[in-house]
C-alpha cells in the first residue's frame, strides 16, 4: 500500500520574531516493511540556513534557521511511503518476561547491547512506581513477554480515556496515570514506563496513522510504543487503538520518549504570544 502524508505545522506570533532555530523530524524512516519513496519539506518564510543530519537514534533531522523578522512560520512535510504488512508473530512463542529482564539487568548478557539503553527512563520521565504496580497485572510469573505486552496494551486502551483536553505536551507519566486520560503521546509513554518499570526495554515511536477504523489520533502526528523481545526484535503496540501497528501506520522516528522525536521543536527570539496549529492528512496514493 502506498500512503501519501501531508503534515503542516504553523506558528503565529503576536509580535514579530527576529529569528528562530528549529529542528524537524518529519521524514519517515525506511524499514523492512516501509520504504520512503519521496519526501519534501517546505518552509515559509524561506530559511537562511538548512542542514540535514541523522540523530543518535538514526532519525532524519532537518535543522533550519531564519534570521529576519517574521510573524508566522509554516513547516509542511509531504511524503510518499510504500507500506507492507509485517509477517504475523506468534506472541506465545516469545520467552518469559523474567528471563528477558535478567538478560538486560546490570551484568546480564544483553546489558551492554544498544537495545539495553531503552531499559532506562529519560530525564523528563523518571521511573514511576504507579506504572510498576499497573504493569504487574499483565506481567504475571512466567508469561511470554509479548503476550504480556499485548495484554498491557489492551488494558491501557480499556482503562484510559482519549481526551485531548486532559493533558499537555509536558504532562508526566504519573499525571497521566492519575488522570487515566490523555492522547496517544500519554498512552504510549504510560505503556513504555510500565515496561521499563519491570526491567524491560521499550521505546517511543512517532509517526502517522491512516484514518478509518482503529484510527484514534489520525488527525495529528501519532505515537505508540515498541517492546524488544529476543528472537522477534522490536515489536510495536498502539494502546490508543488497541492494535499492533501494521500497514496503516507510518513510522517516522523513535527514541527514549517524546522529547527525542518531537516533530517540530525550536526556539524563537521575540514574537510575544504564539499560537500553534497542526494538520495531518494520510491518504492512499495511486500506485
Amino acid at each position: 500500500m502506498r500512503l501519501s502524508v501531508t503534515h503542516t505545522t504553523t506558528y503565529r506570533y503576536g509580535d514579530a520574531a527576529s529569528l528562530c532555530h528549529t529542528e524537524a523530524r518529519l521524514a519517515p524512516r525506511t524499514l523492512a516493511t516501509q520504504t520512503l519513496l519521496e519526501h519534501e519539506l517546505i518552509i515559509t518564510p524561506r530559511p537562511d540556513l538548512t542542514i540535514s543530519r541523522r540523530d543518535y537514534f538514526g532519525n532524519a533531522v532537518a535543522y533550519f534557521s531564519i534570521t529576519r523578522p517574521h510573524r508566522a512560520l509554516t513547516v509542511t512535510a509531504r511524503s510518499l511511503v510504500e507500506r507492507i504488512a509485517a509477517a504475523p508473530i506468534e506472541l506465545a512463542a516469545t520467552p518469559p518476561w523474567e528471563s528477558v529482564a535478567a538478560e538486560f539487568a546490570p551484568g546480564g548478557a544483553a546489558a551492554a547491547r544498544d537495545d539495553g539503553e531503552f531499559v532506562f527512563a529519560p530525564p523528563d520521565q523518571p521511573p514511576s512506581r504507579a506504572c510498576a504496580e499497573y504493569a504487574a497485572a499483565s506481567f504475571t510469573p512466567g508469561r511470554p513477554i509479548l503476550v504480556a505486552a499485548r495484554d498491557l496494551c489492551a488494558r491501557i486502551h480499556r482503562d484510559f480515556r482519549y481526551d485531548p483536553s486532559a493533558t499537555a505536551v509536558n504532562t508526566t507519566v504519573d499525571e497521566a496515570m492519575r488522570l487515566r486520560a490523555g492522547v496517544c503521546q500519554d498512552f504510549a509513554q504510560v505503556m513504555i514506563a510500565c515496561v521499563r518499570a519491570i526491567g524491560l526495554p521499550a521505546r517511543y515511536v512517532s509517526g502517522y496513522l491512516r484514518s478509518g477504523r482503529f484510527s484514534i489520533g489520525a488527525e495529528a502526528s501519532h505515537a505508540w510504543a515498541a517492546v524488544f523481545a529476543p528472537g522477534a526484535g522490536w515489536i510495536d503496540f498502539d494502546p490508543t487503538n488497541d492494535v499492533m501497528p501494521s500497514d496503516r501506520h507510518v513510522t517516522v522516528a523513535w527514541g527514549r520518549g517524546y522529547a527525542d522525536v518531537a516533530p517540530v521543536k525550536g526556539v524563537a527570539l521575540g514574537g510575544g504570544d504564539q499560537a500553534i496549529s497542526v494538520a495531518v492528512e494520510v491518504t492512499p496514493a495511486r500506485e
